[in-house]
Parts: C-alpha cells; sequence; structure tokens
C-alpha cells in the first residue's frame, strides 16, 4: 500500500470515527409542540390576504380570505414612526405614496391617508386600480377581527434600524396583550430578529426559520452529520428554491418533519405544483390564489 493509499486511509477511518462518535452522543432535538402548530391536513395561508384576489395586505383581501375559507394568512409587519405596527411593507408604501418615503418614515395617521387598494396584482398578473379605498391595516385591528384564524407574522424591519430595534419587544406586548400568542407564527429573514424576539416570548409563540437557520439546516442534512443538527425554531416557511438548491425535496421534508418541524412553501399559485408538495409531505401553501389551493386541497 503507498503512502498517499495509507494517508486516505487512515482520514477516511478517522472521519468513520468522528461520525460513529458523533452519532453515539447526539441524540437528534425534536421541537416541542405548539399549538398554532397542531393540524392534521395540510394548512392554506393566504399570502397577504390573497393577493392576486383583492388589494395585498387589506380588510377586503383579507376578509375575501376568511370567506373562502382559509386556514390563516401569511403577513408583513412594519413600524410606523409613531411605533405602532402596521400589516404592509416597503414597497406598498413607495407605490402607494408615489416613492414618498418608507413606512417608518410616517405617522398611522398620516398612512391612513393613502389608498392601500389603489394598486394590486390582479387575475392576470398586472397591476390593477382599484376604486374602493382601502385603509392601512394595523396588526391590533387584524388579529381582533380574525380571532380564530392562524396568521404567520413576518417582521420585515431590519435588525440595525431604530425602528427594527423595537419591533421584537412591541410585538411581543401586543401578541400578549391580545391572548394571541398560541394562533401566529413569528419570523424574520433577519435570525437575529427571531432571537430578539423570543428572548420576550420565551418559547411561548411558534417561531418561524431565518434564512441561516434554513442553511444550517439544509446543510445538515445534505452532511453525514444530521443528527448533529438541533432546530431553533418550530417551522420553515421556504421557497421550493433558493439560486440553484431545491428545497422542496420529500427528504429534506421528512428529514424536518421527523424534528417535529412542518414545512410550508411559497408562493405557490399553481394547482399542480400544490399536488407536488402535498405529495412530498408539505404541510402548508402559501398562496396568492387561495380559490385555486382550497379547491386542490380539497380534492
Amino acid at each position: 500500500m503507498g503512502k498517499k493509499t495509507k494517508v486516505a486511509v487512515a482520514i477516511a477511518a478517522a472521519s468513520a470515527a468522528a461520525w460513529a462518535g458523533s452519532k453515539a452522543l447526539s441524540k437528534p432535538g425534536k421541537r416541542a409542540s405548539k399549538h398554532a402548530l397542531e393540524y392534521n391536513r395540510p394548512v392554506i395561508l393566504a399570502h397577504r390576504g390573497g393577493s392576486h384576489l383583492a388589494p395585498e395586505h387589506t380588510m377586503a383581501a383579507f376578509r375575501n380570505a376568511n370567506n373562502l375559507g382559509v386556514d390563516g394568512f401569511e403577513i408583513d409587519i412594519r413600524l410606523t414612526k409613531d411605533e405602532e405596527i402596521v400589516v404592509t411593507h416597503d414597497e406598498t408604501i413607495d407605490r402607494t405614496s408615489n416613492g414618498s418615503g418608507r413606512v417608518a418614515s410616517f405617522t398611522l395617521e398620516e398612512l391612513r391617508k393613502f389608498n392601500f387598494g389603489y394598486h394590486f396584482v390582479n387575475l392576470d398578473g398586472y397591476l390593477s386600480y382599484r376604486e374602493d379605498f382601502e385603509p392601512i391595516v394595523t396588526l391590533r385591528e387584524l388579529l381582533t377581527e380574525f380571532p380564530h384564524m392562524y396568521i404567520n407574522i413576518d417582521m420585515k424591519d431590519a435588525p440595525d434600524t431604530y425602528e427594527g430595534g423595537l419591533m421584537p419587544s412591541k410585538l411581543w406586548r401586543l401578541l400578549e396583550e391580545l391572548d394571541a400568542t398560541d394562533r401566529v407564527v413569528v419570523t424574520s429573514f433577519h435570525d437575529e430578529q427571531i432571537d430578539r424576539f423570543n428572548l420576550y416570548a420565551q418559547n411561548k409563540v411558534a417561531l418561524g426559520a431565518g434564512q441561516t437557520e434554513v442553511r444550517r439546516a439544509f446543510t445538515s442534512f445534505t452532511s453525514q452529520f444530521g443528527h448533529l443538527y438541533h432546530p431553533k425554531v418550530d417551522v420553515f416557511q421556504i421557497p421550493v428554491k433558493h439560486g440553484i438548491i431545491n428545497l422542496d425535496s420529500a427528504h429534506f421534508i421528512h428529514f424536518l418533519d421527523e424534528l417535529n418541524i412542518p414545512v410550508h412553501y411559497w408562493t405557490i399559485n399553481n394547482a399542480a405544483a400544490m399536488q407536488e408538495l402535498i405529495a412530498s409531505g408539505a404541510r402548508g401553501i402559501v398562496t396568492d390564489r387561495p380559490d385555486i389551493a382550497l379547491k386542490t386541497i380539497n380534492k
């Protein structure tokens, strides 16, 4: 046996020993069940209220989705200048106010003057005009009007901004005041925001995965050390693909399911794609077309 071969064999043996040792010492860290995620069938979440059927993030959209029979909503939240939590995102403000600013640049009273029904994506995929005036919605108003709804809340303000620094505590206090802690999922693209929120929530609220957590889970899944992955969150709400990486394999869904982590996929508007994801084990569909999703799932 040559020197290079001996080195290769030694490295392989060491790797195998490390894997065996870690396997023996580490037990999969299943997440404790959260009330918001205790369901026995795939759930349908109307993305921003179902933004291809009515103006996104407006009561017109939320009421329409509720009447259709969805299980819940997927929403974005931001903090206003006077520290009110509103259901919207900066892109909507930019369109509605003709490019005059961010959410944090306005007070709630100032935002009430804008028509959030002015533009929306219609069934053909184009921005459309809506004559009805649709005021901005606060998170308090949404939680109060729909006390039975599961709501996935995405904190959009970045942690390094003033409003982002305040959002976790403001959100926790509102959820606690309205007794809504067991029917929401709180998440953010920024894992730091999720961690900050949980400093207040102390695992009393279901948490969604941020971008770093998704990468950590997928890297563990594709390695030989998946047993070392210990999740920090309760649900993955992810796209079917990130860059060149496919995140919709049945094996990946099963990997997370074994850890008591359901997987929801966004934003799925095609019936065939919904059927494929459900067949692979997806536990939720986030969609702009809740009408299509309900017909598909009910079949």
